[in-house]
């Protein structure tokens, strides 16, 4: 069950270091993720700016990188007109992020309201990159990375649906990266508004196309339950293509007969890759489409990528941000 707070429930350092001297297997990881009491909360804060939509709505999904440039990066969406945006891989009380949270800050300057939940729970500071250029502290504040939706009308109720527990990052026999010592695992935010459920969600990277077909097979079932009926959007990072080689490509994928199989659409999507070089991401290996919406019951007109630069060209995040404008 999800506990909707005001803030979320902080590990404490003696928490922390129980976490870190836990057997690295999947049933310490499931014993841990139940321990965190942040990990079924979601954080609801900021205000909205209107009491309702028009019948137009512009809605972004963006994987912002952490959130490095939080003015730059709402200037970017207040720019593209957003009305509701889909967020993954923002930082909260992390030191490669000056301790910010990130959501709460953008929010504040657009005038959103926003829901924040935890995909990860961070024990180290971060990459090589990060911990030399960008850490002004040797500690986190807080910790947490993980998913947020904003919206300029108020969010109606909200669910945090876990994709998985089994501690892909954390056990030492699946894809455990010793440079980032964490617990949990991807999840989405799903957000009714006006009678529309939408989704923000980030699949696993560091998997095949049958593990993120599994988890959009989680994530479909449990908004089945959650929607009841009403129009779906759902959006953000599937990581379509990663670990499939030789070509890496999204046409490679199962999710996507699953989801036309559940009823959901994709075909408007713009053409085109979403992962551009970044301030972390310096030499990316290949340009991908990873960032994607599917609509359920949901009349969706224009759509495209707007680049993930601030206004000198400095890039913002190493995916750029997808657009749609839906008819509510």
């Amino acid at each position: 069950m999800t506990r909707i707070v005001e803030a979320l429930t902080l590990v404490s350092e003696v928490e922390k270091q129980q976490i870190l001297r836990a057997p690295k297997s999947s049933d310490s990881h499931r014993k841990l993720m139940k321990a965190v009491p942040a990990m079924s909360e979601i954080e609801k804060g900021g205000h909205a700016s209107v009491s309702k939509w028009g019948e137009d709505v512009t809605v972004a999904a963006w994987n912002l990188e952490r959130c490095l440039f939080v003015e730059q990066s709402a200037t970017k969406l207040a720019a593209l007109g957003a009305d509701v945006v889909l967020l993954s891989e923002m930082d909260c009380g992390m030191a490669r992020s000056a301790q910010r949270h990130t959501t709460r800050d953008m929010a504040e300057q657009l005038g959103m309201q926003y829901s924040y939940g935890v995909e990860f729970y961070e024990m180290g500071l971060g990459g090589d990159f990060e911990v030399e250029h960008l850490c002004k502290d040797d500690h986190n504040a807080i910790g947490w990375h993980g998913n947020a939706i904003m919206s300029k009308a108020p969010i109606d109720d909200l669910m945090l649906i876990r994709l998985d527990d089994h501690g892909h990052w954390f056990c030492t026999d699946k894809f455990a990266d010793p440079s980032q010592p964490r617990i949990g695992g991807r999840m989405a935010i799903a957000a009714k508004i006006q009678g529309v459920c939408f989704i923000s969600t980030h699949l696993e990277s560091a998997a095949n196309a049958d593990h993120r077909c599994d988890q959009m097979a989680v994530l479909v079932s449990a908004v089945d339950e959650f929607a009841n009926g009403a129009p779906v959007l759902i959006g953000g990072d599937l990581n379509t293509g990663n670990h499939l080689p030789p070509n890496y490509d999204w046409r490679d994928e199962t999710l996507f007969k699953y989801c036309e199989k559940n009823g959901y659409e994709f075909s408007f999507n713009p053409e085109g890759f979403t992962t551009r070089e970044s301030l972390i991401t310096r030499s990316p290996s290949k340009k991908m489409k990873l960032d994607w919406f599917l609509a359920r019951h949901l009349h969706t007109a224009q759509a495209g990528i707007e680049p993930s630069v601030d206004e000198h060209g400095s890039p913002l995040s190493d995916h750029d941000c997808i657009w749609v404008k839906c008819k509510i």
